[in-house]
This record gives C-alpha cells, sequence and structure tokens, in this order.
C-alpha cells in the first residue's frame, strides 16, 4: 500500500476502492480504470511519471491529503504497457466491470490479469523475432529443475542440469524474461544479479503437490506420456510456472496442451562466457547487426527467425537430425520450388502467436 497514504474512514469511496484493489497487488503498478483512462495513484503515479516521462499531477484529497496521480489515455495504453514492460515492470490491469451509465453508485472495478515481462501476450508488447519466456528453477540436492514457456507460442518445456555451470549455461541460451526462484538462501550471484527475478515461496516449489498441480491442470492421471514422470524437479518447476501463470492470467490456458522435455544429450553444450564472444545474436558491445544470426536470418516469417535463432543457441551434434536438415535443404535448391514456398510464407504471418492469441481470445482484426 502507498505509504503516503494510510486507509482511514475519511478516504472516498473511490479510492477504497482503489485500496483494496493495490492491497491484493502490492508489488506491481496498479492501471485504474476510471473512463477513457489509466490512472496512477500515490507511489505508482510517481513511478509511473519518471518511467513514462509522463505528467505528475495533484487533484482532489482524500483521507485530508492531495493525491497524487498520473495517467494514460486507454486507446494507447498498450505503447505505455510496451515501455514498462521492457523495462521489467509488472503492471496490474484494473478494469471498470460495470456500467458506469447503469450504476447508482461507485463502478464495480476488479483486476482482470496481471502484465509481467515474462507473461505477455499482447502483439504490440513484444519482439516478433524473438522469444519471449518464463522460467522457473527448482533446486534439489545437487541438480536443478528447469521449466520454461513461451505464452505467446503455446510452448512448455522442461530440463535438468547437474551443475551451477550448467544451470549458468541455460540461462544464457535461453535469456528468460522473467525467472522463478525459491525465496530462500543459497543462490548462486548469477541467478540473483538477473534482471525479471522473482522470489516465489518455497512450498510452491514442492514436488508432490506440483504433481497433483499438474495432473489437474491437464486431466492426466500420469505424467509418464509427458516423460516426466521420474523427474521431481521438473515437475516442481512446471507446476511453479503454471501456478504463476495462472495467477497472473486469471483464465484458462487451453494453448498449454502439453509439456515437451529438452535433453541436453543432442546438443553441444556452451556456457555463458563463449556464447557471449561468438556473438551468436548479440555483439559483446550489445548490437545485433553483424552477429551469425544478422547475417544468416533471411527468413520471411518471424516463426522462422525465432526458430532461427533457437537452432543457433543449440546446435545440434547428432548426425541423424543434422543429415535430415541437410536434406530438406537440398530437395528445396534442386526442386526450384524455394523461391514460390517464400512467397507462400509471407503470407502467413505470425500464425504461431495468432492462433495462440486465438487460444486467448485476445485475437484482433488487423
Amino acid at each position: 500500500m502507498p505509504k503516503s497514504a494510510d486507509k482511514t474512514p475519511e478516504h472516498t469511496p473511490l479510492m477504497k476502492q482503489f485500496f483494496a484493489a493495490k492491497a491484493e497487488h502490492p508489488d506491481v503498478l496498479l492501471f485504474f480504470r476510471m473512463g477513457d483512462f489509466y490512472e496512477l495513484f500515490y507511489d505508482d503515479a510517481r513511478k509511473a511519471a519518471r518511467l513514462l516521462d509522463i505528467t505528475l499531477t495533484q487533484r482532489g484529497s482524500s483521507g485530508g491529503a492531495p493525491i497524487p496521480m498520473a495517467g494514460v489515455p486507454h486507446h494507447s495504453a498498450e505503447s505505455y504497457l510496451a515501455r514498462l514492460v521492457a523495462l521489467g515492470e509488472s503492471v496490474a490491469i484494473c478494469e471498470q466491470i460495470g456500467d458506469p451509465a447503469a450504476s447508482k453508485g461507485l463502478v464495480e472495478r476488479k483486476v482482470v490479469r496481471i502484465i509481467t515481462p515474462g507473461t505477455v501476450t499482447d502483439e504490440a508488447l513484444l519482439n516478433e523475432r524473438r522469444d519471449t519466456l518464463l522460467l522457473a528453477v527448482a533446486r534439489g540436492k545437487e541438480r536443478y529443475g528447469l521449466a520454461w514457456a513461451d505464452l505467446a507460442a503455446g510452448r512448455f518445456m522442461v530440463n535438468e542440469v547437474a551443475s551451477e555451470d550448467a544451470l549458468e549455461a541455460e540461462l544464457a541460451r535461453l535469456e528468460p524474461a522473467e525467472t522463478l526462484v525459491a525465496d530462500e538462501e543459497g543462490w548462486p550471484a548469477f541467478v540473483l544479479e538477473r534482471g525479471g527475478l522473482r522470489r516465489r515461496a518455497p512450498w510452491l516449489f514442492d514436488a508432490d503437490s506440483g504433481r497433483r498441480q499438474l495432473l489437474r491442470f491437464f486431466k492426466l492421471h500420469d505424467l509418464s506420456g509427458f516423460g516426466i514422470d521420474d523427474k521431481p524437479l521438473s515437475i516442481a518447476a512446471a507446476a511453479a510456472l503454471l501456478g504463476y501463470v495462472e495467477e497472473t492470467q486469471k483464465q484458462r490456458l487451453p494453448h498449454l496442451s502439453s509439456i515437451a522435455v529438452e535433453s541436453g544429450d543432442g546438443a553441444i553444450a556452451m556456457n555463458a562466457a563463449t556464447r557471449r564472444h561468438l556473438e551468436l545474436d548479440t555483439r559483446v558491445d550489445g548490437d545485433t547487426r553483424h552477429t551469425l544470426l544478422g547475417v544468416l536470418d533471411s527468413t520471411v516469417t518471424p516463426m522462422g527467425g525465432r526458430l532461427l535463432r533457437r537452432w543457433l543457441h543449440r546446435p545440434l551434434r547428432e548426425r541423424a537430425p543434422l543429415r535430415l536438415r541437410h536434406q530438406a535443404v537440398e530437395t528445396l535448391i534442386e526442386s526450384g520450388a524455394g523461391d514460390d514456398l517464400r512467397e507462400q510464407f509471407r503470407a502467413l504471418g505470425d500464425l504461431e502467436r495468432i492462433l495462440s492469441r486465438i487460444a486467448l481470445r485476445s485475437a484482433r482484426p488487423r
């Protein structure tokens, strides 16, 4: 709750409604819908004014003190949300549920979703050429379980690693926008120093309750079909991630229909320093041009660009899948169908993310 505003009987009904919503989401910015604007109050207003370079004002009073406030127009809120998410901020969207014209008293409002850096699905908030990943890490005595999801594409993956070095390498490969860990001591510095780190209650990473949670969500009797029945750390991480997604999205997630295990056995292992020096998609100075991806990427769809980036960050070492890729390229070249296919692919757009937005009922006509 804002430190400059003590909840007292003197507060107006509107501000009491704001305080109730803010009390449930104290650690995120609250976009409070008022007519054609989303308003922010007190400390949220001060922070948003600084981050977004918008005007901080004071209007009226509540509890005997002026109300600091800042606002953004509803019709252009996406651009402001994109900037906040890019800065690592999370935002709770509190909408007017009732009809102002039909309401005799105060319009009913409630938080309908929480936008976080790792759970965004809105097209305007995403980089079309990069995966936006939410990662959860469960820690065992000697191993780590990882689960990550790309909500915008409907991918849900798990993996386990056997050392801190391997964990650091996976974090460098995945580059999650948001990382969930248990709120306890002993995490290495490279985890604690990450942007978008979220400390969660340790019980949320319990494998036994996590198993029951996953069975309920996927409506299954066991997890053997996903290949994780005997992987408690993967189960713990996946359940912690799923719980966070359900908490923030406040709706069903039909596009998360399975979990896939990503084994590291068939890929070349690279540590964080190696990736950085190879400049796969980002140069040491932070520039993304003139990198390996920049040279090779002639894909014509955003989903193709994202797939190529994943392939470069996880190069195969097994001959069989490499040979299949090479044969596919050879066939396209010899048949002369490559150019025709590229033109047809251009018309697909970002089909992967479009289908996810349809499943989430957030798709809009362009």
